[in-house]
């Protein structure tokens, strides 16, 4: 583990490779967000359950995983160097004052110190491992609190924005297997891919973007359980891309 990313090692041949964004509510402490600390353990900092999930994952497929080790709240590791989101000053609904008070200097420092060092060691172990397949694991909450109104029904969403090869193949396993499964939704991996879009369609890698709603997942049963769920449909597109 790094300041950056938490690698978890994983055998190459199995042509897998499983990247998490945003799997830590850490904050260093020498930055001060300003919010209360309850925030931090809710999703606006933190991908629920995608840390425990994504590391069993990786232990039953002997996948190499890649997990973010910093808050999106204080960079989000899944945008563009310059997005106006890469750090954020509200979300949620909830006001985030410390990055509010960041200066230019401040901002390329904090640009500096996590969003380089995480992506260039995603672009290294890429390079290395040639994987066949990139598994984006992210979670999302069954509502937000400004849209309390809107419900979020999936069980996992399937992401993707350009390269719709694995997607497509994700979705399909996962509707057999029972699951209710959301093409794109809750949102659209036409607006938020900023790592897959880098990191897998610049390369040509096909890459399977799964969003696991987060009251699945909350404690270790429901990890279990969506392991189980999950380990195979991953194998089957992955077997699918590689002609198997």
């Amino acid at each position: 583990m790094t300041d950056v990313v938490t690698h978890i090692a994983g055998d190459p041949e199995s042509g897998l490779l499983l990247i998490a964004d945003h799997a830590s509510n850490a904050v260093p402490a020498d930055i001060n967000l300003g919010i209360d600390p309850v925030l931090l353990d809710q999703h606006m900092a933190i991908d629920i359950g995608v840390a425990p999930l994504g590391a069993s994952l990786c232990a039953r497929l002997a996948m190499t995983g890649l997990l973010g080790a910093v808050s999106r709240l204080v960079i989000d590791l899944n945008r563009e160097e310059h997005a106006a989101g890469l750090i954020p000053v509200e979300s949620d609904g909830f006001a985030i004052p410390g990055n509010v008070l960041l200066d230019a200097a401040g901002r390329i420092a904090r640009v500096d110190r996590f969003w380089r060092p995480y992506h260039r060691h995603l672009a290294n172990v890429i390079a290395a491992q040639a994987p066949k397949l990139i598994v984006s694991l992210h979670s999302f909450t069954p509502r937000l609190s400004t849209r309390p109104q809107e419900a979020r029904p999936w069980q996992v969403g399937v992401l993707y924005n350009r390269d719709d090869r694995a997607a497509h193949a994700g979705i399909a396993a996962l509707r057999a297997a029972g699951v209710m499964t959301g093409d794109n939704e809750p949102y659209s991996g036409q607006v938020l891919n900023a790592t897959m879009n880098a990191h897998a369609e610049a390369n040509g890698i096909a890459y399977l973007g799964l969003e696991v709603r987060q009251d699945l997942i909350g404690d270790e049963a429901g990890v279990a359980h969506w392991a189980d769920v999950l380990a195979p449909v991953i194998m089957a597109v992955r077997d699918r891309i590689m002609g198997n």
